[in-house]
Parts: C-alpha cells; sequence; structure tokens
C-alpha cells in the first residue's frame, strides 16, 4: 500500500485530519470504530483491502498516556544497580572457583527492570485476603532473583556462593525447580516453551475454578517471562488461540526482546517484535509494544517530515543488536546518518548522550506504564514485547555480543567498567573479588515496604496450607471387587465406574477433574456430557446435534470435564494446572487425565517431567494400551514402551492393572497417598479395551497389588515339572491359557502371577540393594519380589505387552531361573490373536518358552521342546518381531 501512488494529496490530507479531530474530540476507541465502519463499508463494495498485522515502529502508549509512577524513581535504580551487581557477582563468583558451574548473566542484565518493577508494584503473594499472581520466570534470569531475595534478607552470601551447587543441601538450583526449592519456586520454566503453555493453562484453569466457585479468582493475574528466542519452540505459540478464545484476561505474556537468541540473532534480516505482533493480534490478543525508552519522545514529537519512524520501520534486529554493541559515534554514523533529516536530529548531541538513549525495556516510567495498561485489560489476554538489550551494563564483556548468553566469567577490568557504569559502591581493591553489596537501611527498608504492600516476599510457593482430603476407602468401590459373573468388562469400563464412584463421593466429588483430549466416547466417558458438563466458560450457545440423547454432548459455564479436543499437549498442561492447585491456590484438586497411551508420555514426555518437579499429585491413565491389544490402529498407535519412560520420572507411580479390583486398590492407595497424606507423587495407570471376566478379589492381596506383585493362583499339586508365570494387563489372559495349555500337553503345573508394576518392584529391590551397600554389617533387607517368590519352585517366566526392558529390570532379583517374553519392535495393523502371534506374546509362546525354560533345567528334553515348537507352531527361523 505504500507504493500506491496518492492520486489526491489534499483529499488524503483531509481524512487524516478528520481523523485526528475525531481523536482529539473524542478520543482513540472513537476513532477505531469509525475506521472498522469505512472498512466494512469498503469490503462490502468488494474493495479488496489487504489485513494489517502490525502497526508501527513505536510504543502503544504514547507519553501522554502514561500515568504517574507511584514509587520513588531514585531509591529503585540504587536498589536495581546494586541487585544488577549482586547478580553478575553470583554467576562470576561461582565460576571463580570452577567454569564447570555455568550460569548466565547477560539474561538479568537485559530484563533487570521488568523484573523490579512487577516485584515492586505489580505482583501479590497468597494470602489469607488474596490468591496472589503467579509468575513464570525466565529461567536464565534467575540469579537477579536469588540476588533480590538476598538483599531482602532471604538469602545468605553463603547460599549465594552455592549456586549450582546443590548436593550439599545449602545451594540454589540453577533455573526454578519446585523439587529441588519447594518454599521458593512455584513453576519450572527452564524447558524452552514449556513455560508460556503451562502459563495459558494456569490461567485457563484458574478461571475454571472460578467459574465452578472452587476459588474467587478476583483480580489475580498469571504472569509468563519469556525470551524471543524461546517464541520459536512449537509450544510457546501453540495454545495462544484458546487464550484469545476463551477471554484470558487474567494472562499476561511478558516477552523480553533483547533480539538474540543462545547463537546469534533472532530475527537478524527482520524484525522478531513485528512478527510476534502479528501472530499474536491475529491470534485475537491485546499487543502492548514498548520499544522506545523517555529519551527518544522528543526526537519522534519532532519527527515533522516521518524520517524517523521511516528510519526505524526499516532498521533489521541484526542492525539494532550491532549498534548497542558498539558506542555512540557508531549509531550516529551508521543510524542517524542514514538520511540527512535524521543526522540533523542529533547534530547538536554528544556521542555520550546518542549512546544514551535507551530502549523502552531499560525504562522504568514505561515499563510501569505497560504493565499497568496489561493488568486492567479486560476481555482478552495481554502480551507485552519489550525491547532491551542482551547483556545490558556489562560493556565489552558482552553487550549486545553474539556471546552474550555463554559469558559466566568477567575480568577486572571489565568488573571496574560495570561497577563505574552503575555506581556500585565497591573499593578498587576488591572490585576483582566480585564482592556482594548489601543494602543501605532507607533502600532495605524501602524495597521490604514494597513487598509488606503486596502481601510478603516472593517467589514463594506455599503448599503446607492445603487441606488433606477426606477420602473414601476401598469399601466405596464395593462393586469392584466382586465377580462379574457372566459379564466380560475392561480395565477401562472400570476406570470409568470408579472415576464415577468418586464423582458421587460427597467429600472429594467436586475435587475430580475428568479431562480427555476428544476421546471421551472411545474410553466410554460420554455420559460425564450430561451428568457434569464440558466446562466452556461461554456456556453452549448452540443446539447440539444430539440434543435429544441421554448423553447428548453439553457444554457449560461451570462443567466439570476438560475436554481438549485433539490436543495431548495442552490436556497435559490442564492436568499439571489441577495436580498443582493444592500449592498454587490452596485447593487441592484430583485430576484423572486419559488418553491413548501411545501419545502420552511419548508425545508429551518433557511435560511429565515438568510434573514431576512441579511436584504434581493426581492420575495419567494410558487407554488403549499395550502393543497389542489396540490392534487396528497401527504402528503409531500401538504402545509397547511407555511404562518404560514413565518410570524415567523419580515421582511417578506406574501401574499395569489385570482386574477392575486392582484398579480400585491402586486408586484408593493413590488418593490416600497424595491427597490424604500430601506425598508429593502422581500416578501413572495403563487401562485397555479388551473384554475380559474379571473374578473377585483374591483374599488378603492388597498389599501385593500396590508393591507390584501377587500370586493369582497356586497349583493344588504342583508337578515335578513346574513354572510360575509372571504377567499384567491383558496378556495375562494369555498366560492363564498357557497354563491350561501347559498341563493339558505336557503335564506341566503352574502358578500364575500378577504383576501389576515391574517398575515399583524394580525401585523397591534397587532401594534395598543400595541400603545393603550402606550398611554392610547390618541385617541385610530383602527385596519384596525375592521375597515374594522365595517359595515359588520352577523358572519364572514373566510375559507383558510391553519391551522386555520393562521386565528385565527385576531379573537380578528373581531368586529362579528368569525368562521374558515382550514386545520389542514397530506396531502394526491386524487383529489381536495375529498381532500376538507375531510378537511372541500368546498362549503358544508362552507355553513354548515355560517348556525350554524346563528344559534348560533339566526337566525336559531337547525333543520334549521340539514337539513343543511343533504344536504350538513356532518357526523358529521367523523374523525378530524387534526387526520386522
Amino acid at each position: 500500500m505504500t507504493d500506491t501512488p496518492d492520486l489526491d494529496p489534499s483529499e488524503t490530507r483531509e481524512w487524516l485530519e478528520s481523523v485526528e479531530d475525531v481523536i482529539d474530540r473524542d478520543g482513540t476507541e472513537r476513532a477505531h470504530f469509525l475506521l472498522d465502519q469505512a472498512v466494512a463499508a469498503a469490503r462490502s463494495r468488494g474493495a479488496n483491502l489487504p489485513f494489517g498485522s502490525t502497526t508501527a515502529y513505536v510504543n502503544t502508549i504514547p507519553p501522554d498516556q502514561q500515568p504517574p509512577y507511584p514509587g520513588d524513581l531514585g531509591l529503585e535504580w540504587r536498589i536495581r544497580t546494586i541487585n544488577r551487581w549482586n547478580a553478575m557477582a553470583t554467576v562470576v563468583r561461582r565460576n571463580k572457583k570452577s567454569s564447570e558451574y555455568g550460569g548466565h548473566i547477560a539474561s538479568f542484565a537485559s530484563s533487570a527492570v521488568l523484573y523490579d518493577i512487577g516485584l515492586n508494584h505489580f505482583w501479590r503473594t497468597r494470602s489469607d485476603t488474596h490468591g496472589g499472581d503467579l509468575v513464570f520466570f525466565q529461567g536464565h534470569a534467575i540469579p537477579g532473583i536469588y540476588a533480590r531475595s538476598f538483599m531482602e534478607g532471604r538469602l545468605s552470601a553463603e547460599t549465594l556462593d552455592n549456586f549450582r551447587s546443590e548436593t550439599g543441601g545449602q545451594g540454589l538450583s540453577s533455573y526454578p525447580h519446585p523439587w529441588l526449592m519447594p518454599d521458593y519456586w512455584q513453576f519450572p520454566t527452564v524447558s524452552m516453551g514449556l513455560g508460556p503453555l503451562m502459563a495459558i493453562y494456569q490461567a485457563r484453569f484458574m478461571k475454571y475454578m472460578h467459574n465452578r466457585g472452587l476459588i474467587d479468582m478476583a483480580d489475580r493475574k498469571v504472569w509468563a517471562f519469556l525470551g524471543d528466542g524461546e517464541m520459536d519452540e512449537p509450544e510457546s505459540l501453540g495454545a495462544i488461540g484458546l487464550a484469545a478464545r476463551e477471554g484470558l484476561d487474567n494472562l499476561i505474556f511478558v516477552i523480553n526482546c533483547n533480539l538474540q537468541r543462545l547463537d546469534g540473532p533472532v530475527r537478524g534480516n527482520g524484525k522478531i517484535i513485528q512478527e510476534l505482533e502479528g501472530d499474536f493480534r491475529g491470534a485475537g490478543w491485546n499487543v502492548i509494544k514498548l520499544i522506545w525508552g523517555s529519551g527518544w519522545d522528543k526526537l519522534l514529537e519532532n519527527d515533522e517530515t516521518g524520517k524517523l519512524r521511516q528510519l526505524m520501520e526499516e532498521t533489521v534486529d541484526g542492525d539494532y543488536q550491532t549498534f548497542k554493541a558498539k558506542d555512540g559515534a557508531y549509531i550516529r554514523e551508521h543510524f542517524f546518518g542514514k538520511y540527512p533529516e535524521t543526522a540533523k536530529m542529533v547534530e547538536g548531541w554528544t556521542d555520550a548522550e546518542i549512546w544514551a538513549l535507551r530502549r523502552g525495556g531499560h525504562d522504568p516510567a514505561k515499563v510501569y506504564a505497560a504493565f499497568d495498561r496489561a493488568v486492567k485489560t479486560e476481555g482478552q489476554p495481554t502480551v507485552l514485547l519489550v525491547k532491551t538489550v542482551k547483556g545490558y551494563g556489562m560493556g565489552d564483556a558482552g553487550e549486545g555480543q553474539n556471546i552474550s548468553h555463554q559469558q559466566k566469567k568477567m575480568v577486572e577490568d571489565q568488573l571496574r567498567a560495570f561497577r563505574d557504569r552503575f555506581d556500585i559502591p565497591v573499593s578498587d581493591e576488591d572490585v576483582a573479588k566480585a564482592p556482594y553489596v548489601e543494602l543501605g537501611n532507607a533502600q532495605k527498608d524501602y524495597m521490604l515496604s514494597r513487598r509488606e504492600a503486596l502481601g510478603g516476599s516472593f517467589p514463594q510457593r506455599k503448599h503446607k496450607d492445603a487441606a488433606k482430603l477426606q477420602v473414601p476407602e476401598l469399601s466405596a468401590f464395593d462393586a469392584l471387587l466382586k465377580d462379574t459373573g457372566e459379564r466380560q468388562i475392561s480395565t477401562t469400563m472400570a476406570f470409568v465406574r470408579i472415576l464415577n464412584t468418586l464423582l458421587r463421593d460427597k467429600n472429594v466429588g467436586k475435587s475430580v477433574v475428568p479431562i480427555v483430549p476428544d476421546e471421551s466416547r472411545t474410553f466410554g466417558m460420554e455420559g460425564l456430557f450430561r451428568q457434569i458438563g464440558i466446562y466452556n466458560p461461554k456456556g453452549q450457545n448452540y443446539t447440539p446435534q444430539d440434543a435429544d440423547q441421554l448423553s447428548y454432548y453439553r457444554e457449560s459455564k461451570d462443567g466439570q470435564v476438560l475436554q481438549e479436543g485433539i490436543n495431548e499437549a495442552g490436556a497435559m498442561a490442564d492436568w499439571i494446572a489441577a495436580a498443582t492447585a493444592y500449592s498454587v491456590h490452596g485447593v487441592p484438586m484430583i485430576p484423572f487425565f486419559i488418553y491413548y497411551s501411545m501419545f502420552g508420555f511419548q508425545r508429551i514426555g518433557d511435560l511429565a517431567w515438568a510434573a514431576g518437579d512441579s511436584r504434581a499429585r493426581g492420575f495419567m491413565l494410558g487407554g488403549t494400551a499395550g502393543r497389542t491389544t489396540l490392534n487396528g490402529e497401527g504402528l503409531q498407535h500401538q504402545d509397547g514402551h511407555s511404562h518404560i519412560i514413565a518410570g524415567t520420572i523419580p515421582n511417578c507411580i506406574t501401574y499395569d492393572p489385570v482386574f477392575g479390583y486392582e484398579l480400585a486398590v491402586i486408586v484408593q492407595d493413590g488418593l490416600r497417598r497424595m491427597f490424604a497424606e500430601q506425598e508429593d507423587v502422581y500416578y501413572y495407570l495403563t487401562v485397555c479395551n479388551e473384554n475380559y471376566h474379571h473374578p473377585a478379589m483374591p483374599e488378603g492381596v492388597e498389599r501385593g497389588i500396590v508393591k507390584g506383585l501377587y500370586r493369582f493362583s497356586k497349583a493344588e499339586k504342583p508337578a515335578d515339572r513346574h513354572v510360575n508365570l509372571m504377567s499384567s494387563g491383558t496378556i495375562f489372559q494369555q498366560a492363564m491359557k498357557a497354563a491350561e495349555l501347559l498341563e493339558a500337553d505336557f503335564g506341566i503345573t503352574s502358578d500364575l502371577w500378577v504383576a501389576t508394576s515391574m517398575n515399583e518392584l524394580a525401585r523397591e529391590a534397587q532401594d534395598v540393594e543400595r541400603s545393603n551397600r550402606m550398611y554392610p554389617t547390618s541385617e541385610p533387607r530383602v527385596p519384596y519380589v525375592t521375597e515374594a517368590l522365595k517359595d515359588a519352585t520352577g523358572p519364572v517366566i514373566a510375559v507383558t505387552d510391553y519391551m522386555k526392558n520393562y521386565s528385565e529390570q527385576i531379573r537380578a532379583f528373581v531368586p529362579q531361573a528368569f525368562h521374558t517374553l515382550g514386545t520389542d519392535g514397530f506396531g502394526r495393523s491386524d487383529s489381536r490373536v495375529a498381532l500376538r502371534r507375531h510378537f511372541e506374546v500368546d498362549a503358544n509362546h508362552i507355553a513354548a518358552t515355560a517348556v525350554y525354560a524346563l528344559f534348560k533345567e533339566g526337566k525336559l528334553t531337547g525333543a520334549d521342546v521340539e514337539k513343543a515348537y511343533a504344536k504350538y507352531a513356532i518357526d523358529p527361523a521367523k523374523i525378530n518381531p524387534r526387526t520386522a
């Protein structure tokens, strides 16, 4: 449009003057309305008007709309500069000892003003009178947060010196980690992209709890501090549409646009602020750009020709970065000097005055104005695009340089320059030591008074005040402890019964949060649609197609089901928000997230790890689990390894139950551990869609179910040739059939064992092994699995619908000969019978393996093995399913 010739400049001037007149007389909102009407009228007549997703490369808030600054700018500058020094010193001192500790100086240097304004004027701590604001701190900036806590008296100098030295118990974590600092950090953020995603869903879940009457969110906000380079992560922008769609005006993104990522420019040939503005405005967010500091206001006011604005617009980020790595003379020549009009604007300026022109993110008055506008925005989320300089104040040690992110050390001359630039009270004799600087009494009193006005210390994670829930006893699930008779059910159906029981429970029903990524009907959960409703903050403004049916699709403002659509990452972020509600809101919630198991840990494993770090409490359920159970869907859907991945998360407790009574015992025990005893663990359970008979719970098996192994049945008269068949999930049915084959065909008797959790068996055994190693002179402890099997005779054949490594991890603790079968290899589509045959986990292969195991023990001959292979159609030359 800018290249289109102006056919009538006089008419153009009249239009522009009319717009200015409306703004002067009636304000910008009226002008906006009139222009929208004009554009709509033009389009209705067929005009092809281009969509403009960006605005001019200037601040969104003009100087005359800035509110008065509420604090003491001079005192805050003094405190902030000392904070900058101490943040730098935290990293430099640590790396004087050894460069292996690492750390980052440049990120906080670029964002110090942003955090200072938030901590002094905006972020409220959770208290008896206010729910508190939530802040996702940018991970690389946290030396500055620790340094501020030192100045407040929350952390000692000794503790700062233990930055990144945590094993002794008195250190500070490298980044925000609630697992490592449970009273300090609320959210883990430094896995790039997860912070913005989790922040969106924390804001969404806050509204969910408010709309259900569980909390009064009042004016609470969720703030997420992000880097411009981080926005390239797909998760960073992946859910911004949901935030706009649901009107999350309790959400504020602050994107620190210092124009640099780890190795170089974010958009050297472009403008990241403009790009992000288009992304967020297009999604429906309120966008506030803060690009220029106050020193530019007069220049822009005097820009009568528009050349300065043109120059700002056409200069690319790579050049903007270079300008701040040079000096005032360079900026005069290569920026202002591009046009005679702009050169003239600074012809009376010194190079030092040009260099002193700040970017918006380093101007506290403008940052305050942007934050103030953000918290007052209603009806939509807000993103602040704040331009800063990476390594601001570091000089030739890293200011605006491509090496900034990796800079962890500063030599004496660089430390002296930093000291002089910010007038830090450190002597020449001490400067090389980078000593910590404490605040004076007036400075400290001011800082503490600001925090007192906002409710207390920040950041702070409160988790000890959450109520303990009165969880139901096992008897509440009595129907699942009984024999199903002639009716066959799946463990998924058993789970839905458990869920319905909990929803009806007077003590915990309102705390239950069912979360499903668009698969409710697959899991038989559609009955919940009408029963408790699907959460939608806008209610249901349409007539659903199935409105005449019993289980119609009912959306409601106070709905209890979180139906995420085809979006496992979003559903997991929702689950994390619910699973941490006990600490975030002081109100414990019980989330159940059920999904196709293949699309859980494999797809959102980073979020699952963050959940562990967050001390999440709740249940994840991998539905249609097992490599051969979800038969028709094929390679991408068939899960044979989720338990192995889940087992890598230290506080994730996993089970693969066979029967409904096992599921009931596990869920009830999990409720007790997480919500009555408030243990920081979460559960992963696999459930299947294969129907079969479920017997009544045998007497006395509860402990074994929870520990991970119990004997389901014992041969009445064990023969000399006897085996132990150990299995889990739906494959246990194959083990039962194999026991029948062995007795009928070879007179071999079997004990049947259910291994509800190989992971829990292995963990407990490894813990016992470590204890014995640590206390060699004490009475040796015996692992549970070893004790459980001590009286068993004959070899053990372990078979599951998962990879062999799932069972192999207990081999060292099984006193008998141990043989494993599993589903290593890519899945494929076929019948369950054919798939189990292919992966060698069907009854025939189990029986044949048992014969082979007895042969290895000298109880059978090679001829017996060949007979078994022939009888059970085992082809030794068949390709290994792992590579098939």
